[in-house]
């Protein structure tokens, strides 16, 4: 973190618009700036999509900003926060659970794929140790036993969704607006599961600073709840034209204010990703989060 002659610098970097469309909301209102903060992206969307398929994870553009000391802060599912600090991210903690609360759904056009059980030994293509990964795992374990479950690696969804239009996926998993756009397109939802994500944060960041940037993101959520049509051109300019905004189905995404990940549900994770051998079980709540 850096700082003006008047306002701490809070440099984000970018994950997905849906997931930081309260960021956006808080810089774009003027809601930051008016509790003192200096927030920006410290890359563009377009920088992300430059992400190739099978880049080491803590090379991909989010994680790299965070480690090299060019961002603060960045947004990933609930295990990524985890699996993201025990890999190394420079000096890091999980400060929040964030405020997005998004669907990550299984979509398909093959007729012959309907429920879940139908995708025994089925590939289905997913971003490698992200939040589609890992829904994915959960959604599918339970149908057709762990055995069964088959995980293509794709890229981000943009490209995933590009793999199952041209038929070379048979079933893809992705969030907003690509469930939206692939309901449009004829698509259909084999499963879905709603989840949140850890909010990673740099310890530059002092506890005041961290509660009154979350204090103006929660101010963001409230405008989103108020008015989601008046912002939802962010999420579906992802599908690049594809998707009208009025389009973008409102029932996949919701938002509210940023929690405190308590030890609990951090347990929870934890353990079922000690129990997949996707951590080596030696980290504590208290070493990866902070109050």
């Amino acid at each position: 973190m850096a700082s003006t002659q008047n306002q701490p610098i809070v440099r984000i970097a970018p994950n997905n618009p849906v997931f930081d469309l309260p960021v956006i909301v808080g810089i774009e209102e003027g809601l930051f700036a008016k509790a003192g903060l200096d927030v920006s992206f410290s890359a563009t969307y377009a920088d992300r999509e430059k992400d190739r398929v099978g880049r080491p994870i803590m090379s991909r553009l989010k994680e790299q900003l965070f480690d090299c000391g060019s961002a603060d802060s960045y947004n990933v599912c609930e295990w990524a926060s985890i699996d993201r600090l025990e890999r190394g991210n420079r000096g890091g903690n999980i400060a929040a659970l964030r405020a997005a609360v998004a669907a990550q759904a299984i979509l398909s056009f093959d007729e012959a794929l309907q429920v879940p059980r139908d995708l025994a030994d089925v590939p289905v293509m997913v971003q490698e140790l992200t939040g589609s990964h890992y829904t994915t795992l959960q959604m599918l374990e339970s149908a057709v036993g762990a055995d069964h479950v088959k995980i293509e690696h794709g890229g981000l969804p943009q490209m995933r969704w590009a793999a199952l239009q041209n038929r070379t996926a048979r079933a893809v998993t992705v969030m907003e607006p690509f469930i939206s756009l692939g309901l449009k397109e004829g698509a259909h939802i084999i499963a879905a599961s709603f989840y949140r994500g850890g909010e990673v944060i740099s310890a530059d960041l002092t506890p005041e600073q961290r509660k009154t940037y979350y204090d103006a993101e929660n101010e963001a959520v409230d405008r989103i709840n108020g008015d989601f049509y008046k912002y939802a051109h962010h999420v579906a300019a992802h599908a690049k034209g594809a998707l009208q905004p009025r389009e973008l189905l409102r029932a996949f995404v919701r938002y509210k204010h940023v929690d405190y990940y308590d030890p609990t549900l951090f347990g929870r994770a934890y353990d079922w990703m000690r129990a997949r051998g996707l951590t080596e079980g030696q980290s504590e709540h208290a070493a990866l989060v902070v109050g």
